[in-house]
């Protein structure tokens, strides 16, 4: 079965093609880089033996995009990751996040259409549920207003492929609304790259610990939580690039119940930031400086799934730790290669 993996250079979709190949799917990527780095997928062929074709094609270029459909008239199914995803960059530039983002899913939609595509998987996001009010939250938790613009193009993207699959019944859709991926394969050879200064909790642990930044702080230490701190769901990235592969298979087999569905993916259970410090000195024998300090705006207390309708529909597990994550983690940082901290093909 031939995947069309777009964003596949970034950190999910290399890891989920990873996991594709090693599951026998061949796979062609497409990704603009504007936010990764085509050299990734040279960890991926060292990892998989396998060199696969890409395309350095904007998925807002529609002419362009078809051309890969045209090459490759046998496309049974998509994996949708291509997105700009810095929360805070989508707050200042919204427009940028609703033009990139909506666009290329509709671009990429016209050619499901067109081409008789006949499974896809859609790469949303626990952001879609806001500031839940119950906990953990389940795919029936009612969407509230979005924290970000991000967030709302997550929730647009939804809607659209809702829309599309109720006039296009023999085309399947899945969408996986991610927690919070964190880790690295354990071969060490590909792994999260943060070309800006990062912002999400693993990395800025990593770049505190190996000295490129002095110190990090940890926002708030008076939530109602198991130690003051907030808590969220981190799931290893090996565990959800395999979700991506059950989701195609479970496609493949028929087994769908309708011909749209929704499952969260994530570990089940909180881990609050101090759990996660230190997580990371117990593995790694390294203290962290660290800094407590007062609460961060938009900052959500805490959010964490129930991951209970993926177990049972798509047969699917998460089996990696926090200690796993930030093991991975750490040996990822201490061998990254230079082009991991530049985007660029």
């Amino acid at each position: 079965m031939k995947i069309l993996v777009t964003g596949g250079c970034g950190f999910i979709g290399s890891h989920t093609i990873v996991d594709l190949l090693e599951n026998g799917f061949e796979v062609i990527n497409v990704d603009d880089n504007s936010r990764s780095n085509v050299k990734a997928l040279e960890g991926v062929q060292a990892i998989s033996g396998v060199q696969i074709p890409h395309y350095s094609t904007d998925l807002c270029d529609l002419a362009a995009t078809r051309k890969i459909f045209q090459e490759h008239s046998d496309i049974e199914g998509i994996i949708h990751f291509a997105a700009y995803k810095a929360v805070g960059e989508s707050v200042e530039k919204p427009i940028l996040y609703y033009q990139n983002n909506l666009n290329s899913l509709a671009n990429i939609l016209a050619c499901v259409e067109e081409f008789g595509v006949k499974d896809f998987i859609f790469s949303s996001s626990c952001s879609v549920y806001g500031n839940a009010d119950e906990l953990p939250v389940t795919e029936t938790t009612p969407m509230k207003e979005a924290e970000s613009p991000y967030a709302h193009t997550k929730q647009i993207g939804e809607g659209m492929i809702q829309h599309f699959a109720k006039v296009h019944p023999d085309t399947r859709f899945v969408a996986l609304r991610y927690f919070n991926p964190a880790g690295a394969h354990p071969s060490g050879l590909i792994g999260e790259a943060s070309f800006d200064k990062p912002t999400n909790l693993v990395p800025v642990i990593t770049d505190t610990a190996s000295g490129k930044r002095e110190k990090m702080m940890v926002f708030g230490t008076d939530y109602d939580t198991r130690d003051g701190s907030c808590v969220r769901d981190y799931i290893y990235i090996m565990d959800l690039a395999n979700a991506h592969t059950k989701s195609l298979q479970y496609l493949q087999a028929g087994k769908n119940q309708a011909n749209y569905e929704v499952f969260n993916v994530g570990i089940g259970e909180g881990v609050t930031v101090l759990e996660a410090l230190n997580a990371f000195e117990k593995v790694t024998g390294l203290k962290l400086n660290y800094e407590l300090t007062d609460r961060r705006p938009g900052d959500v207390e805490a959010i964490y799934s129930d991951y209970e309708y993926a177990a049972k529909t798509l047969d699917w597990k998460p089996k990696g730790s926090i200690e796993d994550i930030m093991r991975t983690a750490w040996q990822w940082e201490q061998k990254r290669p230079e082009w991991s901290f530049k985007s660029g093909d």
